[in-house]
């Protein structure tokens, strides 16, 4: 059927238009070779499809039914190419996006707006999820793209970053005061004590003595605050675990204790004074933000649309 399919479009042409030269003249192709074709098509099927006629060709009883075939198949494929045209012009789409709760509010909503709005046909599902899930998502192929924290081996993903972040720790002011009246309750009653003039030791030394508050354990930036806590032989007294980062910003804002958070998510906060940071002895360093997806499979549209958007954006 592979090799007739030529075959059955010039019969189906002839069949249409009920004459060989209307069908040459449309298929760009000869009478003789219009002719040949039918010929070779008649003696693959073994029976006869036309009857020449003083005004052309008649179709046969079998010739008729096997136009209704042809007509219906031709039809169904002129039907495919309008909406593959259709879908190319208007952009219609599917995009599966993997991303944190945190990246997502602080990096991908911001900009997701202005995307919608140039590629209204695009579908968007977003799978709100630690980057570790997202990230196995990803090389299992059930995702187009993820927004993560640059993991320390890509295996088989392309990374493109958008952002620098910064994790830092804060507290209030009045937790930070309260910290020092219970720590060096046997100092001097007036001795003034400010984030500003603490030497770096003994910022270190509030990090041990604090209620300090990290994400949970299923978080990839709760794995590189514990690594920098094991290299640098730091041991809290105690941890408050939480699963949201705004959380964490709020529970600092009131004095619950000291959070690590991403500092460019809270530069309002740090520039007000609602928060103080904690300068460190050793920082905690930057880290790359980006969105990750599987170098071997095909970019849709849709994934090549979103990317070459997302490259022109600036995030901080």
């Amino acid at each position: 059927m592979e090799q007739n399919l030529s075959l059955y479009k010039i019969f189906n042409t002839v069949a249409s238009t009920g004459n060989i030269s209307k069908a040459a003249k449309e298929l760009f192709i000869s009478q003789p070779a219009i002719s040949k074709s039918i010929g070779r098509l008649e003696e693959d099927l073994g029976i006869t499809l036309f009857i020449r006629t003083s005004r052309g060709v008649k179709l046969t009883e079998e010739g008729g039914m096997l136009y209704d075939y042809t007509k219906s198949a031709f039809e169904t494929l002129q039907q495919g190419e309008e909406t593959l045209r259709r879908i190319n012009a208007l952009g219609i789409g599917h995009l599966r996006i993997g991303v944190s709760t945190t990246l997502c509010k602080y990096i991908l909503l911001p900009c997701l707006k202005d995307f919608v709005r140039q590629y209204p046909h695009i579908k968007i599902t977003i799978h709100n999820q630690s980057t570790f899930h997202t990230l196995e998502m990803l090389e299992n192929n059930k995702l187009d793209i993820g927004l993560v924290g640059k993991p320390s081996s890509l295996k088989s993903l392309e990374f493109y970053k958008v952002a620098m972040i910064e994790d830092i720790f804060v507290a209030s002011n009045s937790y930070l005061e309260n910290l020092r009246v219970r720590e060096l309750a046997g100092s001097k009653a007036d001795e003034e004590y400010t984030i500003a003039n603490s030497t770096l030791m003994e910022n270190t030394e509030i990090i041990k003595s604090a209620n300090v508050m990290l994400l949970d354990e299923k978080n990839m930036t709760r794995l590189y605050i514990d690594e920098y806590f094991a290299r640098n032989n730091i041991v809290t007294k105690q941890i408050l675990e939480v699963s949201d980062m705004d959380l964490l910003i709020e529970f600092a804002k009131i004095g619950l204790g000291l959070s690590c958070v991403i500092k460019e998510f809270i530069q309002k906060e740090l520039d007000a004074g609602t928060l103080l940071e904690i300068p460190l002895e050793k920082p905690l360093g930057k880290r790359e933000v980006g969105f990750a997806f599987l170098s071997s499979s095909p970019r849709s549209d849709s994934l090549q649309r979103f990317i070459d958007f997302m490259s022109n954006r600036s995030f901080f």
